[in-house]
């Protein structure tokens, strides 16, 4: 069975939030206390494991994303990327760095760093991988590892222009609180989709704020970092 791709995801109602669950404490999101968590990993299933059912038919491939968790001063932030809009897989999406895995990569760590490196221009000097969350399959077919890393500030980033429109950051308190998280809902076909949202203002790479919509696999993989730090 297909289905087509979500076109305009923010004009699908919201069913509300979840502001009845807590926040991770600022204390667990210390670099320290993030690697403890990441350390201590084993048995842990995500709350979403993947999107669903298939819109695309191709052959599942394997991918990895960087999860970049920048140490600033103020508290730590996402490095997270606007996609352009000519690409043909989740274009003009909020997305992290990361990308296909290739047969020179020696594991998911390599891929997300190369991918990275490829994308944002983020150097593996700047990065310390702290572990990966479970793999999330996407409905166009991609079988994705979450590689989660500390980052020291002081890098320089070099946008792919092909593939990346900007690059911005996201204090990770609020991804991590899930009053931020909203719930679409909506049917097609006769069968109700669902996906979260967390709707972000604030400065893009030039100062300027705006508003970004991050939504989908980004949302939901974000869901699962927060239920793995809430745990």
């Amino acid at each position: 069975m297909t289905r087509p791709p979500i076109l305009d995801p923010q004009s699908v109602p919201v069913l509300g939030t979840d502001a009845h669950l807590s926040a991770v404490p600022g204390e667990r999101l210390r670099a320290e206390a993030l690697r403890l968590r990441f350390g201590n990993a084993a048995g842990w299933e995500p709350e979403i494991p993947g999107d669903g059912r298939l819109f695309a038919d191709r052959v599942p491939a394997h991918a990895s994303v960087l999860v970049p968790l920048v140490a600033r001063e103020t508290g730590p932030t996402v490095l997270l990327t606007r996609r352009t809009d000519h690409l043909r897989d989740h274009a003009g999406q909020i997305s992290f760095p990361g990308g296909r895995a290739e047969d020179s990569d020696d594991d998911v760590v390599h891929t997300a760093l190369r991918e990275a490196q490829e994308e944002v221009g983020l150097a593996a000097e700047h990065v310390d991988v702290i572990g990966a969350l479970p793999v999330y399959t996407t409905v166009t077919g991609f079988i994705v590892t979450p590689v989660v890393a500390l980052v020291q500030p002081g890098f320089t980033l070099a946008l792919d222009e092909f593939e990346v429109a900007e690059a911005f950051e996201v204090p990770l308190a609020f991804l991590m609180d899930p009053a931020h998280h909203q719930r679409h809902e909506f049917e097609f076909a006769g069968v109700q989709r669902r996906f979260l949202s967390m709707p972000w203002e604030g400065p893009g790479a030039d100062g300027q704020v705006r508003r970004y919509f991050i939504w989908g696999a980004t949302a939901a993989m974000l869901r699962n970092l927060y239920a793995f730090l809430a745990a």
